[in-house]
């Protein structure tokens, strides 16, 4: 058995963080080259994958590369791969990070938002998890990791396609841990609560919804990106071998509450 230290390790494990240009994508990928992995940072903006890569670069001198391309765009995912295959000759790590967001009554939905949100949220997730596992599978080795929400098991009025996709990553992660775990792969997922990510910057800055967030949570505050950060270091480090088609939460204890 690997010494406790060493068993966290990733050195020289091929990762590919989707989102990672910022955010919780940023913070997960920033920790994975932090723990000696080489990161393929993704996202659809080039230029702020650069500046999140030049960021790991000289705040802890992790090795990365950019892979800019829109993960709900087939072919582009297609080309991708094909580039991480030719240029490394495996995959190691994936995490599924990407998520959309649009906060309204299912009524207000447009047949377009609704294929949209979860095409990105849901479908997306499954090709990248089928496309990494091919990758994975020749090695009997790999780590599939999705980033869901604790919305995929809690619900609330006027928001009713992104619990649905996220609830069905859940399936999907568990589906896949049945089906590829005999190979040597897990998958696993981390389920975040309320973050203070620029995502959510008006949420936090939002007295009302600020503090009613705050008293739903035990530790009475917003998490911080960088908090998720071990959560996707365990997940994917030989300290998990063995936790397959688990959801990690990841909230402040949000969801214990009454």
């Amino acid at each position: 058995m690997l010494p406790t230290l060493e068993r966290f390790a990733l050195t020289g494990k091929i990762i590919l963080v989707t989102g990672a240009g910022r955010g919780l994508g940023f913070e997960i990928a920033k920790a994975l080259a932090g723990a000696g992995g080489h990161v393929i940072l993704n996202g659809r903006d080039a230029e702020r994958l650069a500046a999140a890569a030049s960021r790991i670069a000289s705040e802890i001198g992790g090795s990365t590369e950019t892979a800019p391309f829109d993960i709900a765009d087939s072919a582009a995912l297609q080309l991708a791969f094909q580039s991480i295959a030719t240029k490394h000759r495996r995959l190691d790590v994936l995490v599924n990070n990407v998520g959309a967001r649009n906060r309204k009554s299912l009524l207000e939905f447009s047949d377009t938002e609704i294929r949209d949100l979860v095409e990105t949220d849901l479908l997306a997730g499954l090709f990248l998890a089928r496309e990494s596992a091919r990758l994975m599978l020749p090695r009997k080795s790999g780590r599939l990791i999705a980033v869901t929400s604790i919305a995929g098991t809690l619900a609330r009025a006027d928001d009713a396609v992104y619990p649905t996709a996220k609830a069905g990553l859940t399936g999907m992660v568990r589906a896949l841990a049945a089906e590829f775990g005999p190979h040597g792969i897990t998958s696993n997922a981390i389920a975040p609560g309320f973050f203070a990510t620029e995502t959510n910057a008006h949420l936090v800055a939002d007295p009302v919804i600020s503090a009613s967030f705050e008293k739903r949570t035990p530790m009475g505050r917003w998490g911080r990106p960088e908090e998720i950060a071990g959560a996707a270091v365990f997940l994917a480090s030989a300290a998990a071998s063995y936790v397959n088609g688990h959801v990690l939460t990841v909230d402040g204890g949000t969801t214990i509450m009454m």
